[in-house]
C-alpha cells in the first residue's frame, strides 16, 4: 500500500536539496525557494507536471516501478534512498538486476585521462567493457571483441593461450580468484540470468572450473599485485587498484608501477607501443 503522505514529503525534500547545476540544468531566473522546481523534476523523469504535482500533494495514484526508477534517477537518489522510495510507494525495490553494460561518459573520460598507466572498466561478472590504450596494449583489445568473447573468466577456463599473459606459477591462484569472485556475484544476484548462464556454461565446459566451484570459495575482486608477461616490453609487476562504479556492477581497474622501478620504465615503453598500435589501426 502506498504511504502517500510520506511519499509526498520524501519527494519534496529530495527535490529541495538539488540545485540545477547538480542535474545539468541552467540556473535560470532567481528562485524563491531552494532546490529544483516541480516542472524540472517532471521533465527529468519524463512525467507530466500535473502528475508529479499530485504525487507531492499526496493525492496521486500509486506510481509504477518504472516511474519510480525514473524519479530516482531524476532526483539523484542513492541506492538506499531509491529502495526507500519504492517501499513508500508500496513496491519491492528492484533486486538482482542484470549488470549494466553501458559505461558512463564520465568514466570513459577518466580512462582517457589515464594516458600513462593501464586502466579498464569491467563488469563484476568479468566482462571487459572499456579499456584505455595502455590496457589494450598490455593485454590486447578485449573491449573490442564480441560480447561473448570479452569475459575474462570465460577466457581463462575455455580459451587456449589466454593464460599466457601471466606467469605459470600464478595460474592456480588467479583461477581460484576468478571462481571465488564469480561465486560471490552469483550468490548476490541469484535471479540474474546472465550470471546463471555463465556459471552453467563453465560447469559444462571446464573440469577445472567444476573442481574449483565445488570448493565454494567466495571473494570479491579487490586490490592486489599482478605480474603481466608482455611479449614486447617484458614482465610488468603492477599494483592493481579495483574501484567500484556507483552500484552498477562495474569496476574501474587501474594498474600502477612503483616509481623508479624497472616496471615503470617498461610502462613508458608500453605507452609508445600503444601509440604505435593506434596509429596502425588508423592507417
Amino acid at each position: 500500500m502506498t504511504d502517500r503522505r510520506e511519499l509526498a514529503d520524501f519527494l519534496s525534500r529530495r527535490r529541495a536539496r538539488l540545485t540545477p547545476a547538480a542535474v545539468g540544468l541552467p540556473p535560470g531566473a532567481r528562485r524563491r525557494t531552494p532546490g529544483l522546481r516541480r516542472e524540472e523534476v517532471a521533465g527529468l523523469a519524463g512525467l507530466s507536471v500535473d502528475y508529479y504535482a499530485r504525487l507531492e500533494q499526496a493525492r496521486g495514484p500509486q506510481p509504477s516501478p518504472p516511474l519510480l526508477a525514473a524519479l530516482a534517477r531524476a532526483l539523484r537518489l542513492s541506492d538506499d534512498e531509491r529502495d526507500h522510495l519504492f517501499h513508500l510507494a508500496g513496491h519491492e525495490p528492484p533486486r538482482g538486476q542484470r549488470t549494466l553494460t553501458h559505461v558512463r561518459p564520465g568514466l570513459l573520460l577518466i580512462l582517457d585521462r589515464l594516458h600513462d598507466t593501464p586502466a579498464q572498466v569491467i563488469s563484476d561478472l568479468g566482462d571487459v567493457l572499456a579499456q584505455n590504450a595502455m590496457a589494450a596494449a598490455m593485454s590486447g583489445p578485449l573491449g573490442q571483441l564480441p560480447p561473448g568473447e570479452r569475459n575474462i573468466v570465460r577466457r581463462w577456463f575455455t580459451v587456449p593461450g589466454a593464460r599466457g599473459l601471466f606467469p605459470a606459477a600464478d595460474h592456480e591462484q588467479l583461477g581460484r580468484a576468478h571462481v571465488a569472485s564469480l561465486r560471490a556475484v552469483h550468490a548476490a544476484r541469484p535471479t540474474d540470468p546472465e550470471a546463471a548462464a555463465l556459471v552453467a556454461e563453465l560447469l559444462a565446459r571446464s573440469a577445472e572450473f567444476r573442481e574449483l566451484w565445488e570448493r565454494h570459495d567466495v571473494a570479491v575482486r579487490r586490490s592486489g599485485r599482478k605480474t603481466f608477461l608482455h611479449p614486447v616490453v617484458g614482465p610488468l609487476e603492477l599494483d592493481c587498484e579495483v574501484l567500484a562504479g556507483a552500484g552498477e556492477g562495474q569496476l574501474l581497474v587501474v594498474y600502477t608501477a612503483d616509481p623508479g622501478s624497472d616496471t615503470a620504465g617498461r610502462l613508458e615503453l608500453l605507452r609508445v607501443v600503444g601509440q604505435q598500435q593506434l596509429a596502425g589501426q588508423r592507417g
